[in-house]
């Protein structure tokens, strides 16, 4: 019996899954610094960038279009909601519905993080071009395997 691998074992290092999980945690640490000029965690800076490009938005919606569930969406909103960034209101035309509107802080806070997408293209090192490849890379990745479940 010996120690020796396989040769036919998987390697860590050509993994795609661990490639995107580092790749994931190496975004998420550089983007870490910049949002916090802005006081807002990864999470919260995600649902700001749904926001920003409209509202209101319920929260079912913010939901679908972040993929996290309300266990994890609410916490957020409270925490957005604290900050004085949103406000939760209850939808005149459903009572079950609850929307999430930015407030005047909210909104002007756009205009500090305009920046950031460019700051952390400087740091990857990849042109705009390689950028846009690799979002579109991804985004077809994750629907197939959304698709294939």
């Amino acid at each position: 019996m010996t120690n020796e691998p396989s040769l036919n074992a998987p390697r860590l290092h050509r993994q795609v899954c661990f490639a995107m999980y580092s790749a994931s945690r190496a975004a998420t640490a550089a983007y870490r610094p910049m949002l916090e000029e802005l006081g807002l965690t990864y999470p919260q800076y995600l649902v700001m960038l749904v926001l920003w490009e409209e509202q209101p938005r319920s929260v079912r919606e913010l939901g679908e279009e972040l993929g996290l569930d309300s266990g994890t969406l609410s916490p957020l909103l409270k925490r957005l909601e604290a900050l004085g960034l949103v406000e939760r209101r209850r939808s005149s035309e459903d009572e079950r519905r609850v929307e999430i509107f930015l407030t005047d802080a909210g909104a002007a806070l756009s205009s500090d993080a305009t920046g950031i997408p460019q700051r952390l293209a400087d740091a990857a090192g990849l042109s705009p071009a390689e950028l846009d490849r690799l979002r579109d890379t991804l985004g077809r990745l994750t629907a197939a395997l959304h698709s294939s479940r």
